[in-house]
């Protein structure tokens, strides 16, 4: 590999990260327009195996805006990312698959629509695997979809009865 070939692949994977500490942002602030702009046109997101839906951007992302006032208090923490560079219109490292492993401590919105109040610490907490497919644009790096594939779940005996989104 030439150091020009060397720097533009590291450059690639800090662009990539960049875009999944942007998702889990936009996802933890509630900022749905946000979450919309880092999809492709087409992109898409399934979050079926957590209770959720599968869809474009727009209707996940209005999905999740409905749904996510369950949780006033969200944070995404994502790592372990492996990502593998693909091959699109002969030109090598156009997409990107990237799988990452997930924690999301939330809690539950109290009678008044805030955080329960208490202690604070998370009242559900799940844990599991994304796997992103990027897509490189004008615009830089974007995703063209999202699956999530959720592992495991804990939740405080008070709202075991509740599902989470």
């Amino acid at each position: 590999m030439t150091q020009r070939v060397e720097l533009a692949t590291v450059m690639d994977r800090l662009g990539i990260d960049e875009m999944i500490t942007e998702y889990a942002v936009a996802v933890d602030d509630g900022d749905w327009e946000a979450y919309r702009g880092l999809f492709t046109a087409d992109g898409r997101a399934d979050y079926r195996s957590a209770g959720g839906i599968e869809g474009d951007a727009r209707q996940v992302a209005a999905w999740l805006a409905q749904n996510m006032r369950l949780f006033p208090m969200r944070q995404h923490l994502i790592v372990n990312r492996r990502v593998r560079f693909g091959v699109r219109e002969q030109d090598i490292g156009d997409t990107a698959q990237v799988q990452a492993d997930y924690v999301n401590p939330m809690r539950f919105a109290g009678t008044d629509g805030g955080s329960n109040s208490g202690s604070g610490e998370p009242d559900f907490v799940c844990g599991g695997r994304y796997a992103f497919a990027f897509a490189r644009t004008y615009d830089g790096w974007r995703l063209r979809e999202v699956v999530v594939q959720e592992k495991w779940r804990r939740m405080q005996p008070a709202h075991e009865g509740n599902a989470a989104p």
